[in-house]
């Protein structure tokens, strides 16, 4: 935990999934979902089962901030987890690859928000190496020619959007990017390129442009040559002019150009460019710099200048090209190092956004201009193409052309990862990470409830919180409902199908999902009225109180009573209505001439968040870009600006979020985000008075954490508060007085909103670069306080459970797909310890036979033995309504939070056999398993130690299904006999394959003994009655026992024989439990037909077992030792090899 200074901490523990137990090391099988490998699990002994579901859920690193807990060591807590979910169909910002040119498999990816990730295996997977680092905006990225392991990361995204995150300095792995090191250069925000000496790792040259949002001095080209122990500034212009790219002399390292670029981003605008933009040169590695001008725009006169791209011809550093954003811009070439250059033409598209010219490394001719299309010349850059590029996701940041064979390239955009091994003439689109760049999500109450939400550049796309297949949720999941920019998104909360979905500038549409059909429904003002204006991410709402109402903000907040048909203005004006072509930016207000002018600001001033008081629609509140906080109580007849009521807040400050409270028709909350005027502290406050006065709620979040852009209040808890910042989570036990980081598996990235699905009690985020996480059921969060944590044993009430039937959707796809965890099937059962439960005892010698005869698998006895035993486990019982105890199983035991679940199955009716054993390991079925329980109440109980605890859990039918009483009863009947039928068979198995194998193994061993002179003499009669009695051992064996054939001998038996009777019980057993109708007449008449053939071959168990009683005491009258029915193999795979995860 790197933030917050809570006066105490506690951290929690709860599930990892059984995948990583069940799947290492056995590839293709990454789909299967969670719940699955849990019915694998159930196949197995009480013992068994409560080791591997010990050693499968471990959890943890939720920090609680108890002001009156005491403190607790952090490494004495494990990990909660959140559940990503994508999507991964579309991608986010691109803005830069390295590739380890010797092994071009090996490939990083940079992105504007979402980190950094790595592929070993040429983009088949991939995995996210930046997570715990202090940002999460990456600007470039750099490989040690001399040395890939070394590894150098820009932070801060360079294409100046208005979205753009800020970076920290930049960070140095000398191991690959298995771990970073922030080596300093904090405050240079934003890092257009890195470049590194091609002999001397050591030696480190940095683009930095420096703030976008105001002027600071730390900008310019920064050396080191020392690894980044120390720097040098060897290229200062101003304090509002930076660098942005940077590009070194293949053959002569010392020869350096750089590309100054001057540009400034305010909230109301942006002005791309000045007079001190320009192109720098240095050959003598940068202590020295010339600026160029023969041929350059700026040669005749000091007219503005913008963005600059820059790349060197790898084959022959004479040749140089420059992308220039200026009046008489476009592509620049030179021939002679710099020294001159000629304009090839005048392209150069959206330059503060893209500016980004790469040349083919085997043709100097063939030029690649990235823009919101993909611009492709042959000619050195006199004309170019667009065609050539199809097909895939437009606006292009970067791009990578493999130096040894031109036809593989890579490129990025905002829509994700493209490929391409034919020179671009066809892409494959790397839809396997979710990146996805969320700005506001909704959410419904359906079963499983459903997620919609905006992304940059990618639409508005709705898909579900979990899935009823063992894939998991997967891309195809998702549905687009919205082009553009996605924001904005709500849901009816009657008729969820009606979904309103906004993109940039003000257009809204509802959306009717069964149909398809959707309608704009933007406010438009009548003739002779002023426009209205719109912000890039406008809110849109639906009333708590009525359903068809929903309220929308321009810069008047509009309401509509009938879902969007007609608006009505509330009041007037909400914004300061300033005229922003009044306002200056780097000194000057922008005119037409102004490069780049407003890129990405249509209107100014306009309300950016609204809020409807849950307890009444009259009180409802408004923020707007420009910083007013108006509050109505009248429904919007009258106003009040209560903006200058918040303490230490700059006037005209962002504001990003106001959220009225389920407490009190008066108090309300409010974040605000001033880094758009370069003030990067974080605002957070609440009031209870309609805003007369504010209190400053923020304790415990630093700086650091980036500016606040949205805060939640918990439905039922209203004293728990979550907050999303720049750069991660945030949680309030008390209201707000206190915070702590919510860190865990969830990496550092922008939270943009926070939604809290009530029923489900589940935190769901929307991450402005790693697409939607879940935080399954809050309740130990929401009834985690200081008395809890001084308590030894504190079992959380489970949510309702649901018994859904899950059905299989694809087959083997490969590893080059995205899947995301549902979450753990079954009833979630979450629990604290104020200490961990000791570890267990080594086994005695006595132990381990016990654990022999009771067939304990070797794979898992290994298991155990070798495992790092940090804690013992608690003891799980499950009861029914009679009290009858009908589960079994043992739960994590460390201290803190502990998190388990339960399948809704009862025991296993029996051990699975060598066959299915070795069926499980090749990925097919998952061996015996208890019933499904009926729904109802169920109590559970948690014992740990000398402390015990117990809650109930209602279990209720999946929604979708529909069954009599009668027919209901008529199942549950036959599975009852059959689950009985399936023990008692399991009982006669093991019972008559230790008579087999003790009767087996001693009369080979009376053969082997015929001949020695000191072996006891066996009389004759005794030898024909134990092979008569063999074989009527045998004919009953054959009854519950296949003879082996192994998977990999072909064809089909030589006599067909039916299977074992325990196969026979346990397969309509699996058909009753997975269908949700009474036995139809086959099944009947089989449910007849097994009770009594396993009734018959019971008698043959028990006549077996007298016989060999009466063999027995034969044999003891003789004074020979008896035959011992020994106990049997243990079942595991055949090889019992480490590869073998059953």
């Amino acid at each position: 935990m790197k933030r917050g200074d809570a006066p105490a901490r506690l951290f929690a523990q709860g599930w990892l999934p059984f995948q990583k137990l069940w799947m290492r090391g056995t590839p293709g099988r990454s789909k299967m979902p969670d719940f699955a490998l849990e019915e694998m699990e159930m196949k197995l002994t009480s013992r068994t089962l409560r080791t591997i579901v010990a050693c499968s859920l471990l959890f943890g690193a939720i920090a609680v901030n108890l002001a009156a807990a005491p403190q607790s060591p952090t490494d004495k807590f494990k990990n909660l987890e959140f559940r990503e979910i994508g999507p991964a169909v579309m991608g986010g910002r691109i803005d830069d690859f390295a590739v380890v040119e010797i092994n071009p498999d090996i490939v990083y990816v940079g992105t504007a928000s979402g980190g950094v990730w790595k592929t070993t295996n040429n983009g088949t997977t991939w995995e996210p190496v930046f997570d715990k680092e202090g940002v999460s905006t990456i600007g470039d990225i750099a490989i040690a020619p001399s040395d890939p392991s070394v590894v150098w990361v820009g932070s801060g995204e360079p294409n100046n959007r208005q979205s753009s995150s800020w970076g920290d300095g930049i960070y140095k792995s000398l191991d690959g990017g298995k771990t970073w090191k922030n080596m300093g250069l904090a405050a240079t925000h934003h890092i257009g390129r890195i470049v590194i000496h091609p002999r001397n790792p050591d030696v480190v040259y940095v683009a930095a442009q420096g703030h976008l949002w105001g002027p600071n001095p730390e900008r310019g080209v920064y050396k080191t040559t020392d690894g980044g122990k120390t720097w040098q500034q060897v290229l200062k212009i101003n304090d509002d002019t930076g660098v942005n790219d940077i590009a070194m002399d293949p053959e002569s390292p010392d020869i350096l150009y750089a590309a100054a670029y001057e540009r400034r981003r305010t909230p109301f605008g942006f002005n791309g460019g000045g007079p001190d933009s320009a192109i720098y040169k240095t050959t003598d590695g940068g202590a020295t710099w010339k600026k160029l001008t023969k041929g350059l725009p700026w040669e005749n006169g000091t007219t503005d200048t913008g963005r600059i791209g820059l790349d060197i011809y790898r084959k022959d550093p004479n040749i140089v090209y420059a992308e220039i954003q200026h009046e008489k811009g476009g592509t620049f070439r030179s021939e002679d190092k710099g020294e001159t250059w000629k304009r090839m033409g005048e392209t150069d598209p959206r330059p503060s956004y893209y500016s980004q010219i790469r040349i083919d490394p085997n043709n100097d001719l063939r030029i690649w201009e990235l823009g919101a299309q993909m611009f492709y010349s042959e000619d050195g850059g006199k004309t170019f193409v667009t065609q050539r590029v199809h097909g895939i996701h437009g606006d292009f940041h970067a791009m990578w052309i493999d130096p040894a064979n031109s036809n593989h390239m890579i490129t990025g955009s905002d829509g994700g990862i493209h490929w391409s091994d034919d020179a671009g003439k066809n892409w494959n689109f790397l839809n396997v990470i979710a990146i996805g760049q969320f700005y506001e999500i909704a959410l419904d109450n359906e079963k499983p409830y459903h997620i919609c939400g905006g992304l940059q550049d990618n639409g508005s796309w709705c898909g579900p919180s979990m899935t009823l297949t063992r894939d998991g949720i997967v891309n195809e999941d998702w549905q687009v409902i919205h082009g553009g920019d996605g924001f904005y998104a709500a849901i009816d909360n009657v008729e969820p199908w009606i979904v309103y979905t906004e993109s940039q500038d003000g257009f809204v549409d509802r959306r009717d999902m069964r149909t398809g059909q959707q309608r704009s429904i933007r406010p438009e003002a009548k003739a002779g009225e002023p426009h209205y204006r719109f912000q890039w991410n406008s809110p849109v709402a639906v009333s708590s109180h009525e359903h068809t109402t929903i309220y929308y903000g321009g810069n008047y907040l509009f309401k509509s009573t009938n879902r969007g048909d007609t608006w009505t203005r509330l009041g007037g004006d909400l914004t300061t209505g300033v005229d922003r072509n009044k306002l200056p930016i780097l000194g000057k207000v922008p005119d037409k001439n102004t490069l780049s002018r407003h890129d990405g600001v249509q209107e100014y001033p306009t309300i950016t968040t609204l809020s409807e008081s849950p307890l009444t629609a009259n009180v409802l509140w408004v923020g707007t870009d420009d910083g007013n906080l108006q509050v109505t109580r009248d429904g919007g007849k009258t106003w009040k600006n209560v903006a200058s009521k918040v303490p230490g807040v700059p006037k005209g400050t962002y504001v990003s979020r106001v959220v009225a409270s389920k407490t009190a028709e008066g108090t309300a909350f409010a974040t605000f985000d001033g880094h758009r005027a370069d003030d990067y502290n974080v605002y957070i406050f609440a009031t209870t008075d309609f805003g007369e006065s504010w209190k400053a709620i923020r304790n415990g979040i630093p700086d650091s954490a980036g500016t606040a852009h949205v805060i939640r209040e918990h439905p039922r808890n209203t004293n728990l508060l979550f907050a999303g910042t720049e750069f991660g989570l945030w949680v309030s036990w008390d209201r707000g007085a206190n915070w702590t980081a919510l860190k865990s598996n969830f990496p550092t990235v922008p939270v943009d909103d926070i939604e809290i699905q009530a029923r489900e009690n589940d935190l769901v985020l929307a991450t402005h670069g790693r697409s939607i996480w879940i935080f399954d059921d809050l309740t130990p969060i929401e009834k985690m306080d200081a008395n809890v944590a001084n308590l030894p044993l504190t079992f959380f009430p489970p949510r309702t459970a649901t018994t859904w039937f899950i059905r299989q959707r694809r087959w083997s796809a490969g590893q080059q797909m995205f899947t995301a965890k549902n979450p753990a099937y079954g009833a979630l059962l979450t629990y604290y310890l104020k200490d961990a439960i000791p570890p267990e005892a080594p086994k005695t010698n006595a132990e381990a036979k016990t654990d022999a005869a009771e067939q304990r698998p070797r794979r898992v006895a290994r298991m155990e033995a070798t495992a790092e035993k940090k804690e013992g486990k608690v003891k799980i019982t499950v009861t029914d309504k009679d009290g009858k105890a009908i589960r079994e199983f043992d739960g994590p035991g460390a201290a803190g939070m502990n998190r388990t679940n339960w399948d809704l199955r009862q025991n296993p009716a029996a051990e699975p056999t060598p066959e299915q054993l070795e069926a499980i390991a090749a990925g097919f079925g998952f061996g015996p398993r208890g019933p499904l329980v009926e729904p109802g109440e169920y109590a559970i109980k948690i014992k740990a130690g000398d402390k015990e605890a117990s809650q109930k859990v209602t279990v209720e039918d999946d929604n979708r299904i529909t069954i009599s009483a009668a027919d209901r009863a008529a199942r549950h009947e036959a599975i009852e006999k059959l689950y009985a039928m399936a023990k008692s068979a399991d009982k006669d198995r093991t019972t008559i394959e230790g008579i087999q194998t003790g009767l087996t193994n001693a009369r080979e061993q009376w053969k082997r003994d015929a001949g020695k002179k000191d072996a006891t003499k066996i009389p004759e009669d005794l030898v024909k009655a134990a092979e008569e009695l063999q074989k009527k051992v045998d004919a009953v064996a054959e009854k519950y026992v296949r003879a082996r054939q192994g998977l990999g001998n072909a064809g089909p038996p030589f006599e067909w024989k039916p299977d074992p009777l325990p196969n026979q019980v346990q397969n309509l057993l699996n058909d009753l439990d997975g269908f949700s109708a009474a036995p139809d007449g086959q099944q009947q008449e089989k449910l007849v037909e097994l009770t009594t053939l396993v009734g018959e071959a019971s008698t043959g168990v028990k006549s077996a077992a007298e016989d060999l009683a009466a063999l027995n005491k034969k044999m003891n009258d003789a004074g020979i030792p008896h035959i011992i029915p020994a106990p049997p193999l243990p079942r595991t795979a055949p090889g019992d090899g480490e590869e073998s995860d059953w």
